[in-house]
């Protein structure tokens, strides 16, 4: 689960990671108000310097690449802090992260403009090879942390946490030191890097980034810019981190099968909609799908549960996907059984109409059964005697559907 910039930024304060005076605000008079606000507020006013301005205005949405795309006006007035955020809100953000049809601008974070001397990168993630914690630092900041280890690999300085001992102050020093930090700088770095590790953990982020971290003209060090995800899996223990979900900022589908009990479903560019169970015979189906010559429309696991419900509602999500052209449903039932999957594809017809062919591949418990159900449901399918078969006779099937709608 992703969180605004703006939101991240506050649980940062709470953690005692400075950051920059500012407020989200949800209209062009709010973004006004807030900046009238930041200017009584800031210590000592920041000149009005060409190319900084005295206030940032910063589209909030779940996509990188903000500033390239015109979601970050500078503001020197309290009229263009007003008129920044009335060109934002209400706009769709286009960015290298969104595709075409980009992602809504429904507020903006109205923020202090800050004196940059150098621009510092700072992130935690989970290491797939150690199962880690791993802290990330580099003098290379405010840009992609790819770009920075494909061009200059050696400015990028990472060391592993054992969280049964926690983030030790050494290793803080070691990435101070790493980011060409010296002085009293290293000592306030290690600080932010341990509180940094404790909102990680304590909150079950999968990431906490803060690119770039800044040290202004003064001397402090501050998170310009923040970004928080968190662990699905672990959101039940966190009611504070769900109310702060976006779904306007999510793909509609994915939220809708959210809603309807299927929690690993992706929606994706393709035609091809695949049902599986379990995740790893998910990624295997999309692969073989476009070893095929096609391309999957959606990762969809409806897991091992032997529901019926979850299956029709595959169904209806395929139904809603205009792109889906030709449906896969590829099971190999071990605790999910076949029957009942089955009865879920036969109830998914009666209460539907299904304007698509449906390529169907089953193997395992009671698969005797399921093929009975489904031979005596009098519906159309075409039935498919293994997982190769299932992903090329869905592509050729795809194929004569595209040639018939060009003809």
């Amino acid at each position: 689960m992703k969180v605004h910039e703006y939101q991240a930024k506050a649980l940062l304060s709470q953690y005692g990671i400075p950051i920059p005076l500012g407020k989200v605000a949800f209209n062009p008079a709010e973004a006004r108000e807030v900046a009238a606000n930041i200017e009584e507020r800031r210590p000592s006013p920041l000149p009005t310097l060409f190319g900084k301005g005295r206030v940032v205005i910063k589209a909030q949405v779940h996509a990188g690449g903000r500033g390239k795309a015109g979601g970050i006006k500078i503001a020197n007035t309290l009229q263009e802090a007003e008129t920044a955020a009335r060109w934002l809100i209400g706009t769709r953000l286009v960015t290298h992260q969104t595709g075409p049809e980009g992602v809504p601008v429904s507020k903006v974070l109205v923020e202090e403009a800050s004196d940059v001397e150098c621009e510092l990168y700072l992130s935690l993630l989970i290491d797939g090879t150690t199962r880690l914690p791993l802290m990330m630092a580099s003098e290379a900041g405010g840009m992609e942390i790819e770009e920075v280890a494909q061009a200059t690999p050696g400015k990028i300085i990472k060391t592993n946490i054992d969280p049964a001992v926690g983030f030790q102050p050494y290793q803080g020093r070691k990435l101070a030191y790493g980011m060409n930090l010296s002085g009293g700088q290293v000592g306030e770095a290690t600080r932010l890097m341990s509180n940094l590790y404790n909102l990680f953990m304590s909150k079950d982020c999968s990431l906490a980034e803060i690119n770039p971290l800044v040290i202004t003209a003064g001397g402090r060090l501050i998170a310009l810019d923040a970004k928080l995800n968190f662990d699905d899996n672990a959101l039940f223990r966190h009611k504070d981190i769900q109310e702060l979900r976006d779904k306007e900022q999510e793909e509609p589908l994915e939220v809708q099968a959210r809603e309807w009990g299927i929690n690993n479903y992706v929606k994706m560019d393709g035609n091809i909609g695949c049902m599986v169970n379990g995740a790893g015979l998910a990624m295997a189906v999309n692969d073989l799908i476009q070893y095929c010559g096609g391309s999957a429309a959606n990762f969809l696991d409806i897991g091992t549960l032997n529901n019926t419900e979850r299956v029709v509602n595959s169904f209806k999500i395929f139904v809603a996907d205009p792109r889906v052209k030709v449906v896969l449903v590829n099971i190999f039932g071990g605790m999910a059984r076949v029957d009942v999957i089955a009865e879920g594809i036969v109830m998914a017809y009666q209460q539907m109409n299904i304007p698509f062919p449906v390529v169907i591949r089953l193997a395992g418990t009671n698969l005797e059964e399921g093929k009975r159900i489904l031979s005596k449901s009098g519906i159309s399918f075409i039935e498919a005697k293994d997982f190769y078969d299932g992903a090329y006779k869905a592509v050729q099937i795809l194929n004569q559907v595209q040639d018939k709608n060009a003809g």
